[in-house]
């Protein structure tokens, strides 16, 4: 249809990286994207630490589960939900500083929005990326490395390289399972699954030469069966932020 849908659609999650840094001129071209991102009532309410430091990329690869592509990725940008800075602007004007959920989910939604921006630019340029969301298994660690201050966490890291390999698209859920026209039609919701997970049992297939015969609603109920990141609560409440 034009170059920027032909873009969006051939998005491929890349986790392996030529060993080669990004220019200043890139990283500049990607964050001045990542900043024009939408925001709410524009509070920016987020920040983008760049990691180019070796020890601290390896450090970061080992906190996100010994990912190694974390490491060996040209450019590794963790997106961080920042109240911190907003409670300074109103601190400087004499006010008292306010948050609850609502700010929290705005904070958060902000640092995605910024991210989204970031990888498209970055594709654009024709560099590969893969979201990071492991290093929210150790956010105090995390947060200890990058010396994030109260009422900052990280939401999820970003590498950004040059792609070293061509991975296959991944199908997504039929168009029918995510768009639905006046009001959501919950009835239609397992048989879109099922059909679903037609498509991914032959993808897991075909991927893995027969090695790996499971479907998506396998994996997710692998992965919801219990509670995910339980500990993140905790460690939100203890730098600040107010949930309620």
């Amino acid at each position: 249809m034009n170059a920027v849908i032909d873009l969006l659609q051939n998005h491929r999650s890349i986790r392996k990286f030529k060993d080669v840094p990004l220019q200043p001129e890139h990283i500049d071209a990607i964050v001045a994207s990542a900043q024009m991102a939408s925001t709410s009532s524009n509070v920016q309410a987020y920040s983008i630490i760049a990691v180019t430091d070796p020890e601290k990329k390896r450090e970061l690869a080992r906190l996100a589960g010994n990912q190694a592509y974390v490491e060996h990725s040209g450019l590794f940008l963790v997106f961080c939900a920042d109240l911190y800075r907003l409670r300074e602007a109103t601190e400087l004007n004499g006010e008292t500083f306010h948050q609850n959920t609502e700010s929290f989910i705005v904070a958060t939604v902000d640092a995605t929005l910024a991210a989204q921006n970031a990888a498209v630019a970055a594709e654009s340029l024709g560099f590969g990326i893969v979201y990071i969301g492991g290093i929210r298994s150790a956010p105090e660690d995390v947060s200890r490395l990058l010396q994030l201050p109260e009422l900052v966490y990280p939401v999820f890291g970003m590498c950004i390289g040059v792609p070293d390999q061509e991975p296959s698209a991944r199908p997504r859920l039929p168009k029918q399972a995510v768009l639905h026209y006046n009001g959501y039609q919950a009835d239609d919701v397992r048989q879109q699954i099922e059909t679903y997970d037609e498509t991914m049992l032959e993808y897991y297939r075909t991927r893995t030469g027969g090695k790996t015969v499971t479907t998506w609603s396998r994996g997710m109920a692998d992965k919801f069966r219990q509670p995910v990141r339980a500990h993140i609560r905790s460690f939100l409440e203890a730098r600040g932020f107010k949930l309620e």
